[in-house]
């Protein structure tokens, strides 16, 4: 039935399906923060051994984002994303039957391997299927996934966990994920001749046209976007790995209290981000280059990000919440549009590559920060925590404006 669709019809199906994929995504990676307490005392577990079960997922994420961003560009986004999908859903299950923490960590790492399949992929189709002039709208309605997954977890991560158990949340993930697989595999295709046109402004043939990965490693922009996820990617991850367990930890909420109020600051993040995305959109309407629309919306936002600095000074969970709604806009935002920064700067032939090594490399910054989290978390000294991500998105800005430019491949003429 789906053969039938119109390509301008089909490609915000494929939006949809990409945006449930993108939920449960970040909803599997989001159950063990909000479980925090239990897994840690499931498993014996302080904060550094809570810190080591993330940094298995995130090493194994940032090794596999750069070899997934490749697969993307070598065999496309069908096989690739539905692959991952299965990967990362069998990895849940495992995770949900779990005896030990050994078997526990190792369907993390299975979990970090798998997921990045989702973004190099997503990126490569909204460059493939939509023009500059719907391309952040596009993308940002796909990626708000991260964030609706972010919303609903805790609620519905607390609510499976009273009524049944623990491990029951982790396989309800798994198998969710196995029926969005399927509904991939049989909606996508790539988009015809006219459609890929209008969204590359070039032909199939030139479209194939791109840098080879040795010369990638040779431009500017490159590594100015994997500056800038090594030190803007961090603060997202404190979101989602660490501060459900600071609200039940530091500022005394319980397990069901966050599941009624953990979701407002991704909320929150998630409808100004796709607002953000919307403005940048609307500056290239009116005729503003489109690398150039994105930066000054990435650089307005992140005023809001040196905000978290005053959490150790709140009075309470709510004025957390509220400080960190207003962070999560910045963070999204960035992690939004930083990709429509690689589909303005790179061939559309190289997208997923770089977004793929640019993921690994923001993981990498993850990595360390987690451990400088689990270091100081709950003990003296706590702020220094805040204070470091107080400074990371304005150095973010400063990357931005003086490494990042279109990037065009040299011709060889006959």
């Amino acid at each position: 039935m789906t053969k039938t669709l119109a390509p301008e019809k089909r490609r915000w199906l494929i939006i949809a399906v990409i945006f449930l994929a993108i939920v449960f995504n970040y909803f599997d990676r989001q159950i063990v923060s909000i479980l925090k307490p239990i897994i840690k005392k499931e498993y014996n577990l302080g904060d550094d051994g809570y810190a080591f079960i993330l940094n298995i997922f995130t090493i194994c994420y940032a090794l596999m984002y750069p070899v997934t961003g490749w697969l993307v560009d070598r065999f496309g986004s069908r096989l690739t994303m539905f692959f991952g999908i299965i990967g990362w859903s069998l990895a849940s299950i495992g995770g949900g039957i779990s005896k030990t923490v050994g078997q526990f960590s190792f369907f993390r790492g299975m979990l970090g391997a798998a997921e990045p399949t989702n973004f190099p992929a997503q990126l490569r189709v909204v460059t493939i299927w939509f023009p500059g002039k719907l391309r952040a709208t596009a993308n940002s309605l796909c990626v708000a996934g991260s964030s609706i997954g972010a919303i609903i977890a805790p609620p519905l991560v607390a609510w499976l966990a009273i009524k049944y158990d623990w491990h029951t949340v982790f396989i309800v993930a798994g198998v969710v994920g196995l029926i969005i697989a399927l509904m991939w595999i049989l909606i996508y295709i790539d988009p015809p001749a006219n459609i890929l046109e209008e969204a590359t402004g070039r032909s199939a043939a030139v479209e194939r046209e791109g840098f080879s990965w040795g010369q990638l490693w040779k431009t500017k922009s490159l590594w100015g976007i994997l500056l800038i996820r090594f030190v803007t990617d961090p603060v997202w991850y404190f979101c989602l790995f660490w501060l459900p367990g600071y609200l039940q930890e530091q500022s005394g909420l319980s397990l069901k209290e966050m599941g009624l109020y953990g979701w407002i600051p991704f909320l929150v993040a998630d409808l100004g981000a796709i607002g953000t995305s919307a403005w940048s959109d609307y500056m290239v309407r009116k005729g503003r280059q489109p690398l150039n629309a994105r930066k000054i919306m990435l650089s307005a936002v992140a005023v809001l990000s040196p905000l978290c600095i005053l959490t150790p000074y709140l009075p309470s969970a709510f004025s957390t919440l509220l400080i960190f709604s207003v962070v999560a806009i910045a963070c999204l935002s960035w992690l939004f549009t930083i990709s429509v920064v690689v589909a303005e700067a790179f061939p559309s032939r190289n997208v997923a590559s770089v977004l793929g090594i640019a993921g690994g490399f923001g993981a990498v910054g993850a990595v360390c920060f987690n451990y400088f989290v689990g270091q100081f978390m709950g003990k003296v000294g706590a702020e220094q925590i805040f204070t470091a991500m107080a400074f990371l998105h304005p150095i973010g800005v400063i990357i931005l404006w003086t490494m990042i430019k279109p990037e065009k491949p040299k011709t060889t003429s006959n």
